[in-house]
């Protein structure tokens, strides 16, 4: 087993969740996952700390766009204005691969507690990120915090249709997070 060839994140990413669809997480072995990938044990811990953290792979590559977006938005942008732009951001990290494991990811982690309370860390870690970026831009800490957490539920809500979308558009996750983010807007209206 080569650990020297490119994209060993990648290909334990797709093994893991391959294992987790076929035998359950449970069942799933460090050492099952990383034989599927064509890497060693070691490597896997070179990655990851443990099959749990497969989960999250990634998470702080979207969370330095999300916050990149939010940061680079115009001056006179609103707070949903600044996440829109982070979600426009954090889009271009989303490709085929994504798309193609999201259904497959989503069916582990309602089979397994363990996995839906790591998924549910990975929101708060992304919300706060964003509500971070808001702040640092004088959005006061509770629209900043909603927001945040407004932009996370359109992030889940538009790649959940993405991935249920047609493959063969070519428009990317964006228009699917962007539309997710302003469905939630109006419905926000009707809160009061």
């Amino acid at each position: 087993m080569a650990r020297w060839q490119p994209g060993a994140t990648e290909r334990l990413v797709v093994a893991a969740v391959d294992l987790f669809t076929e035998q359950g997480y449970d069942a799933t072995t460090v050492a099952q996952i990383a034989e599927r990938a064509g890497v060693t044990k070691s490597t896997f811990f070179r990655h990851f700390s443990d099959k749990r953290e497969v989960l999250v792979a990634g998470q702080e590559t979207l969370s330095r766009l999300l916050t990149q977006g939010i940061a680079e938005a115009p001056d006179d942008a609103g707070p949903l204005e600044a996440v829109a732009a982070g979600l426009r951001c954090a889009s271009d990290a989303m490709g085929p691969e994504n798309r193609r494991l999201g259904p497959r990811l989503k069916a582990a982690v309602a089979a397994s507690t363990e996995l839906q309370e790591r998924d549910a860390l990975k929101s708060v870690g992304l919300s706060t990120a964003m509500r971070d970026a808001l702040m640092a831009r004088g959005v006061a800490e509770t629209t900043a915090h909603l927001a945040g957490e407004l932009g996370v539920l359109a992030f889940r809500r538009g790649y959940e249709r993405w991935c249920a979308g047609d493959r063969d558009d070519a428009e990317g996750f964006a228009p699917y997070a962007l539309a997710a983010l302003e469905e939630l807007r109006a419905a926000t209206a009707t809160l009061v």
